[in-house]
């Protein structure tokens, strides 16, 4: 999993409540295997008019001054719905490694921290302000963990953040990863227990 420690990126915003994880990786896109290649996919049919190939020009990751951006602005309850891991996936695969809103469904919430994605939940009103000033589509924003800071353009706001989660980002540790940490007690556990042939 990749480190996180301070990511600077463009903003972009989506004024939208209830964003769910149906519209951020539909359910035909959840055949693949891997954890790659989704990016296309997110936000698809929102993304593209009803033949699947032609953008619309209105939704807000189409536009001209969204293009590059890393860090998405969206407000309360955003990941709701089904519990598909593939929504991060989707989510980090286009790009973004920065997620602020209000507040986020519990298990799309902890998906994010196994992916190498921050969720940054701040208050009602420090979110809309980031609203305003993103507005005109050019909002740059230093993400800093380990300050636990968000600054840019006249903006200092603090977050807080799970200790151990944030260790984990900061050190690009995934479930798999904080296991093998522990390889060589694993390894001696198992050459204490012998090849014993297991009682059937």
């Amino acid at each position: 999993m990749q480190k996180l420690t301070v990511h600077q990126g463009l903003v972009v915003a989506m004024d939208r409540a209830n964003v769910d994880t149906d519209q951020i990786i539909p359910k035909q896109f959840l055949k693949r295997i891997e954890r790659t290649g989704y990016g296309p996919f997110l936000f698809f049919d929102w993304r593209y008019f009803d033949d699947g190939t032609t953008p619309n020009p209105d939704f807000e990751l189409n536009k001209p001054a969204a293009q590059g951006a890393s860090i998405l602005l969206a407000r309360r309850n955003f990941g709701c719905g089904s519990s598909r891991e593939h929504a991060v996936w989707a989510i980090e695969n286009y790009g973004f490694r920065v997620v602020i809103a209000p507040s986020f469904a519990d298990i799309f919430y902890n998906n994010c921290f196994k992916n190498g994605t921050l969720p940054i939940r701040l208050s009602e009103e420090q979110v809309q302000s980031l609203f305003e000033k993103a507005a005109g589509g050019t909002l740059q924003l230093t993400v800093d963990l380990e300050k636990k800071t968000i600054v840019g353009e006249g903006i200092s706001i603090p977050f807080d953040l799970d200790e151990f989660r944030r260790h984990c980002l900061l050190n690009g540790l995934d479930d798999i990863a904080l296991t093998l940490q522990l390889a060589d007690k694993i390894t001696a556990f198992e050459n204490a227990r012998g090849m014993a042939p297991v009682a059937g």
